[in-house]
């Protein structure tokens, strides 16, 4: 609550600041001939961001490292003995992390009655020290805002390039982020592939690859039954690439069809209307979806299969590709609506003059120069089946069936990552580094489409005038 309301008081002080500055650079030149080298704007600028940035750095550096500092200075506070096992040896790191564990959860208030008089002083002190340093956070905080602000406040003068200055501050802030941008997918990269490497130390990569049993579980002991260890993720891959051919069967008609009607067709109201109810879908959750497949539409199908004499199992491929395909309707209609409306009128109007009819313009004018936007909306939307995990989780079930039969019960990669990663793992064992290895893969699988779409995009996308 302190932090929080420390946050709104440098908020305010920055929107203070910025007005000083402003005011400060239009009194500045209101008896004198000579003109700001910025807006007066700039300089109010110029001020909130030495108001602000200081400050919000020096509380963001104590957030992240304040319950380093006091953990430490509270072991540091604690007796040698208390660090002592019963063997009279110091306690190893785990124990000790469990001692200072107990020690916080005491100081919150998570633990009614400590277990001893120890860890009942020492949460005190560590609270103690908590109050403390966030009096003196406050303290330290509140004066690097006031007095950048009046360092700033002061160097106001018509001179002073405060527009270069709050330019350069904000292309630093976009190159700060975009640099964690970039660190954060490398080290997401990293992460797959050394877990991935660890895995196929274990498990040879062919197996992998080309294996056409799935069965994670590893046995505990030499007769336990049901305990194959089998990792071989063709059933996997069958099974994404089915459920996401279905739903893509879908999409793509659909999804197309309704943004040739609303770019082409239909009214202005018509359009109004007709585009936002149709990208709701795109809000609702995939939890609600997959709810919706799992009561309604795989029910629906295996009733309807008995009264034609079919087996259909009551968790299918169907009935996820196809709840997954009303899921990414509005996806493939959102992007080729764009693509097509931004094809320019002159091509319509050309094509009239020359006597082709509305429908004939469409198929051989608007449709092909929209086509490689549409394509790479298409191949985006393929991504986007292949990712989904939910409504595969509660309406396609979690047997890992190699088949291409729609009726019967299939999983994909990312749900087999959910399952793997379930519950308490030890990452030391095939089992849960599978979940890596499964990662790795779609991750390629994914870049690979992305890379595609942008390259189809890219060569064969015309240029307008």
């Amino acid at each position: 609550m302190q932090s929080f309301t420390l946050i709104l008081v440098l908020l305010v002080l920055t929107v203070v600041g910025f007005r000083l500055g402003r005011g400060r650079a239009v009194s500045v030149v209101g008896g004198e001939t000579r003109k700001l080298h910025s807006l007066p704007s700039y300089y109010g600028m110029y001020v909130a961001l030495w108001c602000g940035i200081p400050a919000f750095i020096m509380l963001g550096l104590w957030l992240a490292f304040q319950d380093t500092i006091l953990t430490q200075l509270t072991l540091a506070s604690l007796p040698d003995t208390a660090l002592m096992g019963p063997d009279g040896e110091r306690m190893s790191d785990s124990r000790i992390g469990l001692l200072l564990n107990d020690i916080r959860n005491t100081a919150q208030g998570n633990i009614a009655s400590a277990s001893s008089e120890l860890v009942r002083d020492a949460a005190a002190y560590y609270n103690s020290l908590k109050a403390t340093g966030g009096w003196l956070l406050t303290v330290v905080v509140l004066a690097l805002a006031v007095g950048g602000a009046g360092w700033a406040w002061k160097r106001v003068s018509p001179e002073l390039r405060a527009r270069n200055g709050v330019e350069m501050a904000v292309k630093v802030f976009m190159v700060i982020c975009s640099t964690i941008a970039i660190f954060t997918t490398i080290g997401i990269i990293l992460s797959l592939l050394f877990e991935s490497l660890r895995f196929f130390s274990m498990v040879p990569v062919t197996d992998f690859l080309f294996g056409t049993h799935w069965s994670p579980q590893i046995s505990l002991r030499t007769d336990q039954v049901g305990s194959s260890g089998s990792f071989g993720a063709i059933p996997l891959f069958a099974g994404t690439f089915l459920i996401s051919a279905i739903a893509m069967s879908v999409a793509v008609p659909i999804g197309l069809l309704s943004a040739i009607y609303m770019a082409e067709y239909a009214p202005r109201k018509v359009r109004g209307i007709v585009k936002p109810v149709l990208e709701i879908l795109a809000g609702i959750p995939t939890v609600v979806y997959g709810f919706f497949a799992a009561l309604t539409v795989a029910p629906f199908f295996r009733d309807s299969g008995q009264l034609f004499g079919l087996s259909i199992s009551s968790e299918s491929a169907l009935a996820a590709g196809l709840v997954m395909g009303i899921m990414i309707i509005p996806f493939v209609s959102s992007l080729s609506d764009d693509v097509i409306t931004a094809v320019p009128n002159a091509m319509r109007e050309g094509s009239y003059g020359l006597g082709a009819t509305h429908s004939e313009t469409i198929k051989r004018v608007v449709l092909p120069a929209a086509l490689p936007g549409i394509v790479g909306g298409v191949l985006l939307a393929v991504s986007r089946a292949i990712g989904e995990t939910m409504i595969v989780v509660m309406a396609a079930g979690l047997a890992a069936n190699l088949t291409a039969n729609p009726f019967e019960a299939v999983t994909t990669v990312t749900v087999q990552i959910v399952t793997l990663l379930v519950g308490d793992q030890e990452f030391d064992s095939p089992k849960t580094l599978a979940a890596f290895a499964l990662g790795l893969v779609l991750f390629l699988i994914t870049l690979c489409l992305n890379v595609i779409a942008l390259h189809v995009v890219r060569k064969y996308r015309e240029q307008y005038e």
